[in-house]
Parts: structure tokens; sequence; C-alpha cells
């Protein structure tokens, strides 16, 4: 087994090694800004002719390339370079990593730099930099020391936290395929054609109702700055809501503020996005179903969400979340949106939504079908908490020599 050696990490990578020149050979690019993506997760690329594209988009990647932020190094929006599009380009926000393969294996490092330890020495030296944000320059990340194990030993530890995250991807893909499943039979039951009736059902019992004669709706929690503290009780917040659909388990938090027992959220709840950010308007009006964490003891949910609760039980949050996730819902929640920096959801866009719906009975029927997609996903969740706390646990214990592979 190798010994392991110190170096610092200028030695064996090369930082920021190429951005774009006159040279470059595409007029369309595809664009990757530090905000899109957290722990190595792409929520989404952005396209640009070159000529529009934003100042910030001028550095290029290669394979095995590792980027990291150089702003805030605690926010961890930092990834690994897998099979890049051949006209990507990442923001002049990453430091780009690229490892002497013959000296350090390029996961191994992503690996080393992700561990909480360093992303916690990082932050420190950004915290005191004298730039407007805390943020590094690449020769501190040049300037880290490092401790390593000789190659064989570095890629065996690599491949053990790559399968790990590999099931994990798997899982996430398959619970995406479960949710397209649900959202196909949704518009064939409901959107594309008007199914035959069931037995004592008419085919004219289809009527025109507003959402709030079936749902009731729950602001959240009003809080501050001070309330987010460790504490076992979470918020559920905007960054639960993933661009792309779905619950995101990395976006709670801790709160140790006051709140009433409506505010109070369990696993299968029905929250909908108030508020919006994003520049393209890809969270409001959207809505999850919550998905609890055993780390801890109560969740509630932040003001810029609104609890959506079915007055009668045939109308499942099943149901109700994929009527939520329908294009006809989302045009509506659009056009009951204002506000220039951040977009505000109208408290009568929800109630106000009105749709044609069947009998009770053949809803039922639906929620019925589809609720043993939902718990599967449920089930491959609790997988996913099980396999990451594996995961989480084994890195740092890998990374400091504690552990040794052969």
């Amino acid at each position: 087994m190798s010994e392991w050696k110190e170096y610092k990490l200028g030695e064996l990578v090369q930082t920021n090694k190429k951005s774009i020149d006159s040279d470059y050979p595409f007029e369309e690019i595809e664009y990757l800004d530090t905000g899109s993506i957290t722990r190595g997760k792409i929520e989404s690329f952005q396209k640009y002719k070159l000529s529009e594209a934003p100042s910030r988009a001028k550095r290029l990647v290669v394979q095995d390339d590792i980027i990291y932020s150089t702003v805030r190094p605690i926010q961890r929006h930092y990834g690994f370079i897998d099979n890049p599009l051949s006209n990507l380009v990442v923001s002049t926000g990453f430091a780009t990593i690229t490892c002497e393969k013959d000296k350090l294996n390029p996961k191994f490092l992503y690996y080393l730099l992700s561990n909480d330890d360093t992303v916690e020495y990082l932050d420190v030296i950004a915290e005191a930099s004298t730039s407007a944000y805390p943020s590094l320059r690449p020769s501190d990340i040049e300037n880290l020391e490092i401790a390593i194990p000789g190659l064989p030993e570095q890629k065996s530890i690599a491949s053990i936290l790559s399968s790990l995250d590999d099931k994990i991807d798997l899982l996430h893909c398959q619970n995406a395929t479960l949710e397209k499943i649900a959202e196909t039979l949704f518009r064939q039951w409901f959107v594309e054609r008007r199914p035959e009736p069931v037995e004592g059902e008419a085919k004219d019992e289809w009527k025109e109702i507003k959402l709030g004669r079936i749902v009731d709706i729950i602001n959240g929690v009003s809080y501050n700055s001070d309330d987010l503290n460790p504490s076992k009780t979470a918020m559920v917040t905007l960054k639960n809501f993933d661009r792309n659909g779905g619950f995101r388990m990395d976006g709670f938090k801790e709160y140790i503020g006051k709140y009433k027992k409506q505010h109070i959220l369990k696993e299968g709840d029905l929250v909908v996005a108030q508020t919006d950010i994003t520049q393209e308007a890809g969270v409001i009006g959207n809505p999850v179903m919550v998905i609890g964490n055993p780390k801890y003891d109560t969740l509630v949910f932040s003001m810029d969400l609104v609890k959506v609760i079915s007055k009668d039980e045939n109308y499942s949050n099943e149901f109700l979340y994929l009527l939520m996730k329908s294009r006809a819902f989302k045009e509506h929640c659009l056009g009951y949106s204002n506000g220039s920096t951040v977009l505000h959801l109208s408290k009568k866009a929800i109630p106000e939504y009105e749709m044609k719906l069947p009998s009770k009975n053949f809803i039922n029927d639906f929620s019925i079908k589809i609720k043993p997609l939902v718990q599967k996903q449920y089930r491959n969740q609790t997988q996913i908490r099980t396999l990451t706390a594996l995961r989480d646990t084994l890195l740092p214990k890998l990374m400091s020599g504690e552990i040794r592979v052969l």
C-alpha cells in the first residue's frame, strides 16, 4: 500500500487553462453559470448566440476538468466535467482545474475538493478576501496543501465514491422517469381526450369549476435571517423546488423561529411556489409534494410558498399535484404574476384557475393508479438518503487515509 505524500495543489494541476479567443469555432454556445450547478448536479444549461452571450461566458473546459466557483465556496457550486458538449462554455466565476493525470486522478481530486474540510478551509480564505463578495483567487486553490496516496489507491478511492454517486444518480433518473409516466397518464386521462365514462357516469358529467371550490390555501411562515440557525425543525423553501420538476432534498433551511400548527408539513403534502427570482420564471406556480427527512423532527414552509389542502378526499394530493404541473396551470400562473426583479404570484391565482373535471369517482380511480408510482418515488428517495449518508461518511475517512483501500 503506497505512502501518502504532501504537495501544493499547484504542483499537480493547471487552473483557468483556456478561454474563448478569436479562433473559437462556434457561433452558438451551451453556457453553464455558477448558480446552475450545486454539488455536481446541473440544473440547466443556457443557450446563447456567442455575440449575445454574457460577458462572463468565456471559460472553456475539457474532459475530466473540475469547475469550482470562486465566490462563497460554502455554497458548493462545483462539478466534474464528463463528456462535455463541444460548444460548452462556463462562467469566469468558476476556477477550472486540469489535473496532470500521471500524478493525480481527476475524480479523486474532485472528491477531495468537495470534502467538507476542504470546502470550509477555502471558504475561510474567501471570507478574508478584500473583494466585494467572499471570493477565491486561482492562486488560493493552487496553494492548497494536500496529502495524496499513489495513483492506484487514488483510483480505488475515486471508484468507491463514484459507484455510490452513480447509484444515487440512477435512482434520481428512475424518479424522473416515474414523474414523466405520471404526467403522461394525467394528460391521457384529463387533457388529450375525455375518457370513456365509468359505469354509472354520463359523458356530460364533466363540469367546469374553479380550483378554489375544491382546495384551501394556507400562507407560509414569515421569517428573518436570525431565525435560520441549527435546529431539528427545518423550513421547506424555494430551494426545494427543482427547476426540472420534483423535490430537492438539499433545499431545507434549519429554523428556530415561531410557527403555527397550520404551518407544519408532513410527507406527501402539496406546496406551490409563490415567488421566483429566476429570469425565465421557471419556478413560480410550480407544485411539489413534500418528501420528509429523518434528520428533522418538524417541517414547516416559508412565506414564499403556500400549502394546498384538498377539501374532499376524492381530490387526492397526487391528482392536484399533476393538475398543477400541467402547461395550462403554469400559463395561468404566469398571467397572475407581477414584479421586475422578483416575481410574485397573486393570491387569486390558485383559487381562480378554471378547469373541467369528471366525477369524483373517476378522479379517485385515477388516483388509485397513480399512487404506486408516487410510493415508488418515495422508496427511491429513502435509498438516496441512505446512500448519500454512506458516501458522506466515507468521503472524509477515505480522503484522510483513516480508511485505506487496496
